[in-house]
């Protein structure tokens, strides 16, 4: 597989994509992530991934040949609202308060520019925190530290072993990407 352009920061991200073996180089530029008010919830995260990939695109014009450019953003969402990253440590735990003992959904928007045009998708994950005191909350929050995390948490952490009854669908979505995905796309491409 060709190297690809990754248009993100996300750790969580490069470590996914280099579990899966896909090659890559980073490339990031800031963009601006609100979407529409109108806009269903479900295509937001699509809409910003697409234009962290855009701005991407415009970056590398001049080159000959475009490689392929991914671009994804995750949102979490509990009783139709979005939550985003958390502010501050009040926020953190009062995002954790509120997902405590209750479902909720990962939306992953995912990006690949090449080439002949675009594919996109988004992939959806349910999630089911047990009950959590706060105690327990306040403690992940002080050692994680989970002020980048869209919903104040990882799954791959203390919160995620101890915290979550279960999920339905893909675990790596609730990471940032969902990844054996974006292997069929790229596949798909080739």
């Amino acid at each position: 597989m060709d190297k690809i352009i990754l248009a993100s920061q996300s750790p969580r991200r490069k470590q996914l994509l280099e579990w899966a073996e896909i090659p890559f180089d980073v490339l990031v530029k800031a963009t601006d992530e609100s979407f529409p008010p109108t806009m269903a919830i479900e295509d937001a995260p699509v809409h910003i991934a697409r234009n962290k990939a855009l701005a991407i695109k415009e970056l590398i014009k001049s080159k000959t040949q475009i490689p392929i450019i991914l671009a994804a953003d995750t949102v979490v969402v509990l009783d139709d609202k979005i939550i985003g990253k958390p502010a501050d440590r009040d926020d953190a735990v009062n995002i954790l308060m509120q997902l405590s003992g209750k479902t909720h959904r990962v939306i992953t928007g995912v990006v690949l520019m090449h080439a002949s045009g675009e594919t996109a998708f988004a992939d959806v994950t349910e999630v089911i925190f047990h009950p959590l005191t706060k105690d327990q909350i306040e403690f992940y929050v002080d050692k994680y530290q989970p002020y980048d995390k869209a919903g104040a948490y990882a799954i791959q952490e203390w919160i995620g072993v101890v915290g979550i009854k279960s999920i339905n669908g893909d675990f790596y979505n609730v990471m940032g990407l969902p990844v054996s995905r974006v292997v069929q796309a790229l596949e798909g491409l080739t």
